[in-house]
């Protein structure tokens, strides 16, 4: 009898057997947690380490019920240091009181050994200037997402449109028209070699270049990269390489602001990365019109697309502004700008209609909307002979 019990076959038909209803078993389970939500199944592996933790903790037949009871107390609530920092975790300092939300991800391992959640506070991006003092509040006929709009006929200084023109705001990397103005009027050969050094990184905003520490170029490489492509630290080695240093510099930007009558200007350096670079759309104009003066502001600002070797690799830039590449833009002069306090920005001149004219649309919303502003502008004047005045304070001489 025991050796037909323990024969081949029998063992064979038992391992077969308890495979099979391990397999169901594993699938049933399986089954149930796909199917259950993330919430649940967290909450439910939570309940059942609680379980096994209390099963393995229970007191034991030689304890008073006294010590059982305050040992069970004890399991139940978590200390006060512990439950403040759990009550901190689940905080969003940053975000305002009455509008905080959270969202939430699960994220599984394709065996569904463990589970993690994963808590995400959003932050949104800090207000502009102009959004701060309410600019945008300012309706126009065009629906501009541009807190600021002023166009004027080139030639005659004729205001075309004006939304804001008077408000002094952060300007950004349209900082960088006055920079070239200030290294061509230096007259420093544009041959001489300039290396980017630390001294040239953004310390204020913490952006990055593609311009490493070490890269040499030319006088002339850095401004053209400058100009069109907006290039931070090619503007802080022209800078750092004026006959009287940085300090000489900025002093020579505010001393040209002013010999142009730009009185609501002011330059603290040659980037734009601060939000201290401050002035009004009507100071930009009178801006514009001096760099146009300049035939290689005119080329180089112009250009679409441009290769630099720094002396360890070539490096392939292309202009920052998009209507450079449309055809159907007529372009002589432009520069873009950029920092979260300015909001987009956008200067240029152009040829509409037959007509040169000068563009300034500062504080845009949306990465791509200071260029459809400058669409929807466009539009307006090919097809419209009056000028329009959008503004409360839009009165009163260019």
């Amino acid at each position: 009898m025991k050796t037909e019990m323990f024969s081949p076959l029998k063992v064979m038909q038992g391992v077969a057997l308890r495979t099979v209803m391990s397999v169901a078993v594993s699938v049933a389970v399986a089954t149930s947690f796909a199917a259950m939500p993330g919430e649940a199944f967290a909450k439910t592996a939570a309940q059942s380490k609680a379980t096994v933790k209390k099963a393995s903790k229970t007191p034991s037949t030689a304890e008073s019920p006294k010590a059982q009871g305050t040992k069970a107390a004890k399991l139940r609530a978590p200390a006060p240091a512990k439950a403040a920092k759990v009550a901190a975790a689940n905080d969003d300092d940053d975000a305002p009181r009455a509008s905080r939300k959270r969202r939430v991800s699960y994220k599984m391992d394709p065996h569904n050994r463990r589970s993690a959640v994963h808590a995400v506070a959003y932050q949104p991006r800090t207000p502009t200037v102009g959004q701060a003092f309410g600019l945008h509040e300012t309706a126009d006929s065009l629906a501009l997402r541009s807190s600021v709009a002023y166009v004027v006929d080139q030639n005659t200084q004729e205001t075309l449109f004006d939304k804001n023109s008077r408000a002094v705001v952060p300007i950004a990397s349209i900082t960088k028209l006055m920079t070239a103005m200030v290294v061509l009027d230096s007259r420093e050969p544009l041959t001489d070699e300039l290396m980017v050094t630390d001294e040239d990184r953004d310390y204020e905003k913490y952006t990055g270049s593609r311009l490493a520490v070490g890269s040499v170029l030319n006088r002339e490489d850095m401004l053209h990269i400058a100009l069109m492509a907006s290039e931070n630290r090619a503007a802080a080695a022209l800078s750092r390489y004026y006959a009287n240093g940085r300090p000489g510099f900025i002093a020579a930007m505010n001393a040209k602001a002013k010999s142009l009558g730009m009185t609501d200007t002011h330059f603290e350096n040659s980037t734009g990365l601060t939000s201290q670079n401050v002035s009004s759309a009507r100071d930009l104009v009178k801006m514009v019109n001096a760099a146009y003066q300049y035939p290689l502001i005119r080329r180089f600002s112009t250009d679409t697309s441009y290769d630099v070797y720094t002396g360890k690799r070539n490096i392939a830039y292309r202009s920052t502004n998009a209507l450079i590449r449309n055809p159907t833009w007529d372009i002589g002069l432009q520069k873009t700008g950029f920092i979260n306090e300015a909001g987009e920005c956008l200067v240029m001149q152009a040829n509409i209609n037959g007509r040169p004219v000068v563009m300034v649309l500062l504080d845009s919303s949306g990465k791509y909307s200071r260029f459809a502003d400058a669409g929807r502008i466009r539009s307006y004047l090919d097809t419209a002979g009056e000028p329009r005045i959008t503004s409360a304070d839009a009165g009163g001489g260019a």
